[in-house]
Formats: C-alpha cells, sequence, structure tokens
C-alpha cells in the first residue's frame, strides 16, 4: 500500500514513539521510512550590536545544528535497521518546519506522511501553532496523525 513514508522526528519520547510505529508500518507494507529532521535556521540575536551577545557565528550554530540532527537520525536509523526496514535519513535547516516536511515528501515521493501531534489546543494551539496541523492543512500527501 505505501511504499514510501516520512517520518519528521525532532528526538522527543513522542516522536521516536511515531517512529517506531511508523517502522511497524513499513515493515507490515515492504515500505521504506525516510526519517527527517528539521532543525532552526540561525537568527542573530536582537541586540547583535553587542559583542557578548553574539555568541555564535552562523556558521558555528549550523554545524552545531546539524550535528544534533545528525543524532536524532542516527536513532531512528538505527531503529529501522533493527527490523530491517530501509530507512534514508535528511536533515534540514529551516525556519518554517511545516514547509519543510511537505518539500522533502515531495522531492522524495513519499506516499505517506507519518508524524506525531502535540495534541496542542486552547490558547497554547494558537499561539505555539501546530507543524501538524499545518502540513495537513497544506499538504496533498495523505497524513497521518499518531497519538
Amino acid at each position: 500500500m505505501f511504499r514510501r513514508i516520512l517520518v519528521p522526528i525532532d528526538g522527543s519520547e513522542l516522536s521516536t514513539e511515531a517512529l517506531k510505529s511508523a517502522i511497524r508500518l513499513a515493515e507490515e507494507n515492504g515500505a521504506a521510512i525516510i526519517a527527517l529532521n528539521v532543525q532552526p535556521v540561525y537568527r542573530p540575536p536582537v541586540v547583535a550590536e553587542v559583542p557578548v551577545a553574539d555568541i555564535y557565528s552562523q556558521e558555528e550554530y549550523e554545524s552545531g545544528a546539524l550535528q544534533v540532527a545528525d543524532k536524532v537520525l542516527a536513532d531512528a536509523s538505527a531503529l529501522a535497521a533493527a527490523v530491517s526496514v530501509p530507512c534514508k535519513t535528511v536533515a534540514q535547516l529551516d525556519a518554517s518546519p511545516w514547509e519543510a516536511i511537505i518539500r522533502v515528501a515531495r522531492e522524495e515521493g513519499c506516499d505517506l506522511i507519518f508524524m506525531a501531534s502535540h495534541g496542542r489546543r486552547g490558547v497554547a494551539g494558537l499561539l505555539l501553532g501546530s507543524e501538524t496541523q499545518k502540513v495537513l492543512t497544506h499538504c496533498k500527501i495523505p497524513v497521518l496523525v499518531h497519538r
């Protein structure tokens, strides 16, 4: 049924549980997993004119962010490898995670996006927004939400 499943992960317990469920689905369907980690882009401090405020250069920040992504993705790859499910890993730096998720899903030819939802509602959901909700709203690829 599904052949290429995109699983956005952030290293949280919730996204790890979603990844495990996605791996089971992939195993049952003979599908491959594409694990995606999106890290925020570098934003210079507002008070960048103050020398002490500019702690990291853009290059240092991006290097560190990609190291974090690599760790999260290595853990995902190991979980998939343990049950012989093919797993490609993708790290992205993007200011808009939901847009990166949709873009990578298209680029990788995914036929399903399998993602966790933190389930924020009310004021928290309104203020923080929901990457899952934005993906559901803007994506034409089927999305399975794991809770």
